[in-house]
């Protein structure tokens, strides 16, 4: 299952001026789950492709290397 990179996603919400509860109404899903996905909880690929598309990243720029 793919993870996503708490420190990738800090970033580009950082520069993108945004904050959870802001990604987590873009991508439509609540932000305790929103928060417990990027903590290093595994997700689903159309979960990391709303996140993802909510940055406006590609989907390989949020994930663990």
């Amino acid at each position: 299952m793919p993870r996503i990179s708490k420190d990738k996603i800090s970033f580009i919400m950082a520069e993108n001026g945004m904050f959870q509860k802001d990604l987590a109404e873009k991508s439509c899903m609540s932000r305790g789950n929103l928060s417990t996905i990027i903590n290093g909880k595994n997700c689903q690929a159309r979960t990391l492709l709303k996140i993802a598309k909510a940055l406006g990243v590609d989907v390989a720029e949020i994930l663990e290397d």
